[in-house]
Protein backbone atom coordinates (compact mmCIF):
# COMPACT_ATOMS: atom_id res chain seq x y z
CA UNK A 1 0.00 0.00 0.00
CA UNK A 2 1.44 3.24 -1.66
CA UNK A 3 -1.00 5.69 -1.32
CA UNK A 4 -0.80 8.78 1.35
CA UNK A 5 -2.92 7.88 4.56
CA UNK A 6 -5.64 10.52 3.68
CA UNK A 7 -6.52 8.18 0.37
CA UNK A 8 -6.14 5.45 2.06
CA UNK A 9 -8.51 5.97 5.09
CA UNK A 10 -11.22 7.92 2.40
CA UNK A 11 -10.85 3.95 0.55
CA UNK A 12 -11.44 2.43 3.85
CA UNK A 13 -14.21 4.47 4.93
CA UNK A 14 -15.90 4.25 1.68
CA UNK A 15 -15.47 0.86 1.17
CA UNK A 16 -17.05 -0.33 4.56
CA UNK A 17 -19.69 2.05 3.47
CA UNK A 18 -20.48 0.52 0.84
CA UNK A 19 -20.38 -2.90 2.20
CA UNK A 20 -22.79 -2.17 4.41
CA UNK A 21 -25.21 -0.62 1.95
CA UNK A 22 -25.08 -3.58 0.28
CA UNK A 23 -25.21 -6.18 3.45
CA UNK A 24 -28.34 -4.26 5.46
CA UNK A 25 -30.07 -3.09 1.51
CA UNK A 26 -30.12 -6.58 0.18
CA UNK A 27 -31.23 -7.90 3.83
CA UNK A 28 -34.40 -5.19 3.67
CA UNK A 29 -35.35 -5.66 -0.30
CA UNK A 30 -34.99 -9.70 0.06
CA UNK A 31 -37.31 -9.68 3.13
CA UNK A 32 -39.92 -7.20 0.88
CA UNK A 33 -39.99 -9.84 -1.79
CA UNK A 34 -39.36 -13.18 -0.23
CA UNK A 35 -43.38 -13.17 1.26
CA UNK A 36 -42.14 -14.05 4.87
CA UNK A 37 -39.66 -16.77 3.57
CA UNK A 38 -36.85 -16.22 5.95
CA UNK A 39 -34.49 -18.75 4.19
CA UNK A 40 -35.17 -17.28 0.48
CA UNK A 41 -34.67 -14.30 2.48
CA UNK A 42 -31.28 -15.45 3.16
CA UNK A 43 -30.37 -16.70 0.43
CA UNK A 44 -30.78 -13.16 -1.72
CA UNK A 45 -29.20 -11.61 1.12
CA UNK A 46 -26.01 -13.93 0.85
CA UNK A 47 -25.82 -13.91 -2.89
CA UNK A 48 -26.12 -9.80 -3.06
CA UNK A 49 -23.30 -9.90 0.20
CA UNK A 50 -20.56 -12.12 -2.13
CA UNK A 51 -20.76 -10.31 -5.35
CA UNK A 52 -20.63 -7.42 -3.07
CA UNK A 53 -17.60 -8.00 -0.87
CA UNK A 54 -15.81 -10.14 -4.39
CA UNK A 55 -16.31 -6.18 -6.25
CA UNK A 56 -14.96 -3.92 -3.41
CA UNK A 57 -12.14 -5.79 -2.22
CA UNK A 58 -10.88 -5.62 -6.04
CA UNK A 59 -11.55 -2.03 -6.15
CA UNK A 60 -10.21 -0.96 -2.97
CA UNK A 61 -7.18 -3.30 -2.06
CA UNK A 62 -4.85 -1.87 -4.00
CA UNK A 63 -5.37 1.23 -2.03
CA UNK A 64 -5.81 0.68 1.66
CA UNK A 65 -5.50 -3.16 1.95
CA UNK A 66 -9.75 -3.47 1.51
CA UNK A 67 -9.92 -4.45 5.19
CA UNK A 68 -13.34 -3.20 5.99
CA UNK A 69 -13.19 -4.78 9.51
CA UNK A 70 -10.99 -3.80 12.78
CA UNK A 71 -10.36 -7.23 13.52
CA UNK A 72 -8.19 -7.46 10.43
CA UNK A 73 -6.80 -4.07 10.58
CA UNK A 74 -5.87 -4.83 13.85
CA UNK A 75 -4.59 -8.29 12.73
CA UNK A 76 -2.84 -6.32 9.81
CA UNK A 77 -1.35 -4.10 12.47
CA UNK A 78 -0.05 -6.92 14.91
CA UNK A 79 1.89 -8.74 12.05
CA UNK A 80 3.34 -5.31 10.66
CA UNK A 81 1.60 -5.21 7.60
CA UNK A 82 -0.23 -1.97 8.75
CA UNK A 83 1.42 0.46 10.62
CA UNK A 84 0.05 0.45 14.11
CA UNK A 85 -0.29 4.44 14.32
CA UNK A 86 -2.39 4.19 11.44
CA UNK A 87 -4.99 1.19 13.49
CA UNK A 88 -6.90 3.85 15.29
CA UNK A 89 -7.76 6.06 12.03
CA UNK A 90 -8.44 2.85 10.26
CA UNK A 91 -10.97 1.66 12.83
CA UNK A 92 -12.66 5.26 13.65
CA UNK A 93 -13.40 5.45 9.57
CA UNK A 94 -14.44 2.04 9.29
CA UNK A 95 -17.08 2.42 12.16
CA UNK A 96 -18.59 5.78 10.75
CA UNK A 97 -18.27 4.14 7.07
CA UNK A 98 -20.54 1.27 8.69
CA UNK A 99 -22.86 3.62 10.18
CA UNK A 100 -23.50 5.99 7.35
CA UNK A 101 -24.01 2.97 5.23
CA UNK A 102 -26.83 1.72 7.09
CA UNK A 103 -28.28 5.44 6.94
CA UNK A 104 -27.90 5.28 3.05
CA UNK A 105 -29.83 2.13 3.14
CA UNK A 106 -32.81 3.78 5.17
CA UNK A 107 -32.38 7.07 2.94
CA UNK A 108 -32.88 4.39 -0.56
CA UNK A 109 -36.21 2.76 1.06
CA UNK A 110 -38.24 5.69 2.41
CA UNK A 111 -37.11 4.08 5.93
CA UNK A 112 -36.44 6.16 9.02
CA UNK A 113 -33.30 7.65 9.04
CA UNK A 114 -31.71 7.01 12.72
CA UNK A 115 -33.06 3.61 14.05
CA UNK A 116 -31.81 1.05 16.19
CA UNK A 117 -32.51 -3.04 15.65
CA UNK A 118 -34.45 -4.38 17.87
CA UNK A 119 -33.16 -7.96 16.78
CA UNK A 120 -31.63 -10.11 19.92
CA UNK A 121 -28.76 -12.45 18.28
CA UNK A 122 -27.61 -13.84 21.54
CA UNK A 123 -26.25 -17.49 23.32
CA UNK A 124 -23.31 -19.28 23.47
CA UNK A 125 -23.69 -20.96 20.10
CA UNK A 126 -24.03 -17.65 18.54
CA UNK A 127 -20.91 -16.47 19.84
CA UNK A 128 -18.84 -19.27 19.13
CA UNK A 129 -19.67 -19.22 15.36
CA UNK A 130 -19.00 -15.12 15.23
CA UNK A 131 -15.53 -16.71 16.42
CA UNK A 132 -15.48 -19.44 13.70
CA UNK A 133 -16.52 -17.01 11.40
CA UNK A 134 -13.89 -14.78 12.12
CA UNK A 135 -10.85 -16.96 12.60
CA UNK A 136 -11.57 -18.75 8.94
CA UNK A 137 -11.94 -15.24 7.34
CA UNK A 138 -8.55 -14.33 8.68
CA UNK A 139 -7.07 -17.22 7.94
CA UNK A 140 -8.44 -17.08 4.68
CA UNK A 141 -6.91 -13.58 4.08
CA UNK A 142 -3.38 -14.56 5.41
CA UNK A 143 -3.11 -18.01 3.88
CA UNK A 144 -5.09 -16.97 0.48
CA UNK A 145 -3.04 -16.33 -2.95
CA UNK A 146 -2.56 -12.70 -3.47
CA UNK A 147 -4.25 -13.04 -6.87
CA UNK A 148 -7.46 -14.95 -5.27
CA UNK A 149 -7.92 -13.08 -2.08
CA UNK A 150 -11.47 -11.29 -3.13
CA UNK A 151 -13.14 -14.24 -4.24
CA UNK A 152 -11.80 -16.83 -1.66
CA UNK A 153 -13.00 -14.11 1.44
CA UNK A 154 -16.05 -13.63 -0.85
CA UNK A 155 -16.51 -17.33 -0.73
CA UNK A 156 -15.97 -18.09 2.85
CA UNK A 157 -18.14 -15.35 4.09
CA UNK A 158 -20.93 -16.79 1.85
CA UNK A 159 -20.49 -20.16 3.11
CA UNK A 160 -20.39 -18.96 6.72
CA UNK A 161 -23.44 -17.11 5.99
CA UNK A 162 -25.25 -20.48 5.96
CA UNK A 163 -23.40 -23.08 8.65
CA UNK A 164 -22.57 -20.91 11.35
CA UNK A 165 -25.58 -19.95 13.69
CA UNK A 166 -25.05 -16.05 13.71
CA UNK A 167 -25.19 -15.81 10.15
CA UNK A 168 -21.49 -14.65 9.85
CA UNK A 169 -20.89 -10.90 10.87
CA UNK A 170 -16.85 -11.86 11.37
CA UNK A 171 -16.41 -7.88 11.75
CA UNK A 172 -16.86 -5.09 14.63
CA UNK A 173 -17.61 -2.48 11.99
CA UNK A 174 -20.42 -4.80 10.59
CA UNK A 175 -21.88 -5.08 13.74
CA UNK A 176 -21.73 -1.77 14.80
CA UNK A 177 -23.31 -0.64 11.31
CA UNK A 178 -26.13 -3.20 11.57
CA UNK A 179 -27.05 -1.91 15.11
CA UNK A 180 -28.40 1.11 13.34
CA UNK A 181 -31.24 -0.55 11.27
CA UNK A 182 -33.84 -2.42 12.44
CA UNK A 183 -34.08 -4.40 9.52
CA UNK A 184 -33.39 -8.30 7.71
CA UNK A 185 -29.71 -7.87 8.85
CA UNK A 186 -30.03 -5.65 12.21
CA UNK A 187 -28.40 -6.43 15.18
CA UNK A 188 -29.83 -5.18 18.79
CA UNK A 189 -27.28 -3.23 20.43
CA UNK A 190 -27.35 -4.78 23.96
CA UNK A 191 -26.04 -8.01 21.52
CA UNK A 192 -23.15 -6.21 19.97
CA UNK A 193 -20.72 -6.39 22.57
CA UNK A 194 -20.52 -10.14 22.84
CA UNK A 195 -20.48 -10.08 19.19
CA UNK A 196 -17.22 -8.44 19.26
CA UNK A 197 -15.77 -9.91 21.79
CA UNK A 198 -16.37 -13.24 19.71
CA UNK A 199 -15.13 -11.65 16.78
CA UNK A 200 -11.66 -10.54 18.54
CA UNK A 201 -11.65 -13.97 20.14
CA UNK A 202 -11.57 -15.24 16.87
CA UNK A 203 -8.91 -12.98 15.14
CA UNK A 204 -6.69 -13.24 18.26
CA UNK A 205 -5.61 -16.84 17.01
CA UNK A 206 -4.82 -16.13 14.00
CA UNK A 207 -2.27 -13.22 14.21
CA UNK A 208 0.70 -15.84 13.85
CA UNK A 209 -0.57 -17.70 10.93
Amino acid sequence: MTAPLPRRLLAEGLGTLLLLAVVIGSGVMAERLAGGNVAVALLANTGATVAGLWVLIEVFGPVSGAHFNPAVSAVMAWRGALDKRELVPYIAVQLVGAMLGAWLVHAMFDMTIVQWSAKLRTGVGQWIAEAVATAGLLLTILRAPPARVAPLVAAWIGAAYWFTASTSFANPAAAFGRLWSDSFAGIAPASVPAFVVAQLAGALGTRRR
